[in-house]
């Protein structure tokens, strides 16, 4: 994840869930994620088997350039990529996944966005299968919520284990490295046991092969 509605979103959701798979729908508080109400959806299975928008937020709908409710999920995207978005959202409803996917929005005057997609489940026995979700923009064109999107295209899609992995960069490893120096004195430096020259802010190692 690399915007911050989605990290904010997926923390609120792993707080609530504590040691479970998924948190129940009904622990959900709007008023407790109120920034984020305008780019987030729920998606339900309908009758069918399709996964369809319960909910989705206003700016999201003007994104789109339509209400959202009641709406296919797969049909927002390109022909080759709708069975792919299937099955992540299955893997979402069914499996209590977490999924991730990094999309371009083509809108209807062909100008290209790019967005990032979060899928969290939620409990709610097999009657009531959903999954709470936002849609972030990478970018804030003047054109976003005027210009409706009207195909979305994967450009990579990831699936993740909340209790298995860390998805957020605040739980990853730390790489220990030498301070920046903003001086143009050359000085020596180690990362990750190898001597290296400063050179004002950068680092530089010896090439070669051993």
């Amino acid at each position: 994840m690399n915007k911050d509605g989605s990290m904010n979103l997926f923390r609120y959701w792993n707080r609530l869930r504590g040691d479970r798979p998924a948190p129940r729908r009904s622990e959900i508080e709007p008023a407790e994620i109120k920034t984020l109400l305008p780019d987030t959806f729920i998606l339900e299975r309908d009758a069918r088997g399709e996964a369809v928008f319960r909910l989705a937020g206003t700016r999201l709908c003007a994104t789109y350039g339509k209400e959202l409710k009641g709406h296919s999920f797969p049909s927002l995207w390109h022909g080759r990529d709708q069975e792919t978005v299937g099955r992540l959202v299955h893997h979402a409803l069914d499996d209590k996944s977490v999924a991730t996917v990094a999309f371009e929005g083509m809108s209807r005057e062909g100008r290209i966005n790019r967005f990032e997609l979060i899928a969290l489940p939620l409990e709610g026995g097999q009657e009531s299968l959903r999954a709470l979700g936002t849609i972030q923009p990478f970018m804030k064109p003047f054109w976003l919520g005027a210009d409706p999107i009207v195909e979305n295209r994967i450009e990579s899609f990831r699936l993740i284990d909340p209790d298995r992995e860390a998805p957020l960069p605040y739980d990853r490893t730390a790489l220990s490295v030498p301070p920046l120096q903003p001086a143009g004195d050359t000085v020596s430096a180690r990362l990750d046991g190898r001597q290296g020259r400063r050179i004002h802010h950068l680092v530089v190692f010896q090439g070669g092969r051993t």
